[in-house]
């Protein structure tokens, strides 16, 4: 902000100074404007081509003054402009160096690919739980607005090996392909599964043809964005109630009641117990209303007298607070 306040600074002065050796030299020596405008950039410019050049007395000593004040003013104007070229790129330079700097002390982060509608929405909802994340977008206008979000990025395609390999594929987590083409998703999914083949892959589609391909390509989960609303609209008309309370529960916003998946670690004091026991209904007030079992297993509504396993994920309802101090007691 500063250099730029510097540089209209520098181009104002210019300007005037421009103006003024013209019209002076149209007036002292009766030149014409074109002339006068010449020998001024000239006298300027320190060329002295000696084609026009003042005789009456009080040409020269204004000639002496636009040399003294004019030729200073170029000279800082252009200081100026290499001062704000270095600046900018210095700080290109130093600010990719952060960024590749935080990208190599990521672990198990999650790599986004595609900054459009779809992935800026869910790098604004990872974000905001301080879940770590790298954004892989190649398009000029959509690298602005990740800068200006703040987000860390890689500036290349997400089909090209080398982009996912700065993103860190290896060590990341998960990686989302939320490009809108789903030929390129299905790319996407192919090479990440490929460079990390334990990397767990979320992928949007469609076109419903491709749901198919994009599990063989090794997909975990596919989910088309307009399925998923549709159903929602459909929802918001023939049960308003219900999906009230799931807006409700998986809102971040809703610190009265919330619905949360819980892990159960290896070694977790709750493992071996039944709901019961854990204090989960006494202790935190959380209703459990689904278990997810490693196998895939999904387990509906519970019995009290069911014993909860390691790499049970808990999908559990109630306070904010007290699911977070319950998810701390599972992975102690």
């Amino acid at each position: 902000m500063l250099s730029t306040f510097k540089l209209k600074i520098a181009f104002s002065f210019l300007l005037l100074i421009t103006l003024v050796g013209t019209f002076g030299y149209h007036f002292l020596e009766g030149w014409s404007l074109a002339n006068a405008f010449y020998a001024t950039i000239v006298t300027l410019g320190t060329v002295g081509f000696g084609d026009f050049y003042p005789v009456t007395p009080a040409g020269k000593c204004f000639a002496i003054f636009l040399i003294i004040f004019g030729v200073g003013t170029m000279a800082y104007t252009f200081a100026v402009i290499m001062e704000v070229l270095m600046e900018g790129r210095f700080k290109r330079i130093l600010g990719r160096g952060k960024l590749e700097k935080q990208i190599n002390n990521m672990q198990d982060h999650y790599i986004i690919c595609g900054y459009g509608k779809i992935g800026s929405l869910i790098c604004r909802e990872l974000a905001q739980e301080k879940v770590e994340f790298v954004v892989v977008d190649n398009n000029s206008d959509v690298i602005q607005d990740i800068e200006d979000d703040g987000f860390v990025y890689i500036n290349g395609s997400a089909t090209e090996d080398k982009s996912l390999l700065n993103a860190g594929i290896k060590r990341a987590k998960g990686v989302v392909c939320a490009l809108p083409k789903d030929a390129d998703n299905l790319y996407v999914v192919l090479t990440a599964k490929e460079l990390n083949p334990d990397v767990y892959v979320l992928s949007r589609f469609e076109d419903n043809a491709s749901e198919r391909r994009l599990i063989n390509a090794g997909a975990d989960r596919v989910i088309s964005p307009y399925s998923v609303g549709g159903m929602r609209m459909s929802q918001a008309i023939l049960r308003p109630a219900m999906l009230d309370f799931i807006e409700i529960t998986t809102r971040r916003q809703s610190l009265a009641l919330r619905m949360e998946e819980v892990d159960v670690c290896k070694d977790s004091p709750v493992a071996g117990k039944n709901l019961e026991e854990s204090g989960l209904r006494k202790t935190y007030g959380l209703i459990v209303v689904a278990i997810k079992k490693e196998s895939g297993q999904m387990v509906f509504n519970p019995m009290a007298s069911y014993v909860i396993e390691s790499g049970d994920k808990l999908i559990a309802l109630g306070e904010g607070d007290n699911l977070i101090e319950f998810s701390k007691v599972c992975q102690a």
